[in-house]
């Protein structure tokens, strides 16, 4: 997926300075933690490197793709495939509120592709609630689902907003692809306050990911949070938001992400402790440094990477094309 602040570009250099620290190498089982998890890019490299992953996220969509990443240990029937791609479109929830030819306005994706989305999110539900398929195999497909939709999705990058005109890729006929299935360690996924969670978790390692800057995920990927949950909410506003009240970071705050991150390190039972933080985030490196220095040895690398596209096309003042990630090191001691 498309997804602000993905690892996927800087795994080498997490693996690898993690490795350094630790001691750690791919023939070490350990615990490994990744509690900001997004799509699960981290974890799932652990998860085949051996260790067992506990994976948390708030965002609901991000707990379903965890879900499968993480827990999933079984035989998968990818039969089904083939049943969901060749069903006929229902004018179901995202139909009626997220395309243009269903009145409301909203042009995230042509008719047919929502038809084609909401037919295959109502059977998948149905076959759960009628025993025919279990709880794993559910996760996988509507995993897949939340994946293979993006790709079809007729926005820029995110949800905040949808294009006027539909683009290219999105005028392509969607069809449900599977997602990896990674073997490995079951390990655990939960989807709850990072800051009450940590209260209740141990482990070896502990990586964390948190948002950098005010822009709330559950904002920018509300529709995919809609889908992952089905649930009917009510929209508002041209772009049809739901209430996330509940979803809100206070990483996302300068007024509260410096105390909400301390409560976090103190309260965390790991004696390694990495946190992916770039030079423009809300938190400055010397905030960063001061309050993890308070618990044990603390250390930082660097790596310049690709900015995400939706900061060069949100924030047109922004002319570099490179921001500087700092892997903050914390062995607690």
């Amino acid at each position: 997926m498309n997804y602000i602040g993905s690892k996927y570009s800087l795994l080498d250099f997490l693996t690898t300075t993690i490795s350094n620290v630790t001691g750690y190498n791919e023939n070490t089982p350990f615990v490994f933690a990744d509690l900001f998890a997004g799509t699960g890019i981290v974890g799932s490299e652990y998860r085949k490197r051996g260790c067992k992953v506990i994976s948390n996220d708030i965002q609901y969509y991000s707990y379903v793709l965890n879900k499968h990443y993480i827990e999933n240990d079984m035989e998968i029937d990818l039969n089904l495939f083939d049943t969901f791609n060749n069903l006929n479109g229902v004018e179901g929830f995202i139909y009626n509120n997220y395309s243009a030819g269903s009145g409301s306005g909203r042009n995230y994706f042509t008719d047919n592709n929502s038809k084609k989305c909401d037919a295959i999110r109502c059977r998948l539900e149905q076959m759960l609630l009628d025993n025919r398929i279990s709880r794993g195999t559910y996760f996988f497909y509507l995993a897949s689902l939340i994946n293979s939709i993006d790709k079809y999705a007729n926005t820029a990058s995110v949800y905040g907003a949808f294009l006027k005109h539909i683009k290219k890729s999105a005028q392509k006929d969607f069809v449900l692809e599977p997602l990896p299935i990674i073997s490995g360690i079951k390990g655990e996924v939960y989807n709850e306050d990072i800051n009450k969670l940590i209260r209740s978790v141990s482990g070896d390692v502990l990586y964390l990911d948190p948002p950098y800057n005010a822009r709330q995920y559950c904002s920018n990927y509300h529709v995919l949070e809609t889908i992952a949950r089905y649930d009917d909410p009510i929209l508002k506003g041209v772009t049809g938001l739901r209430d996330s009240t509940q979803q809100k970071s206070k990483y996302c705050s300068s007024r509260t992400v410096s105390d909400v991150f301390e409560d976090l390190i103190a309260n965390a039972d790991f004696k390694y402790i990495f946190l992916s933080y770039n030079n423009e985030g809300l938190m400055s490196l010397d905030t960063i440094e001061q309050i993890m220095s308070k618990y044990g040895q603390y250390q930082q690398f660097t790596k310049e990477y690709r900015r995400f596209k939706a900061d060069k096309d949100e924030n047109r003042n922004i002319s570099a094309n490179t921001t500087t990630e700092y892997l903050h090191c914390l062995i607690k001691g």
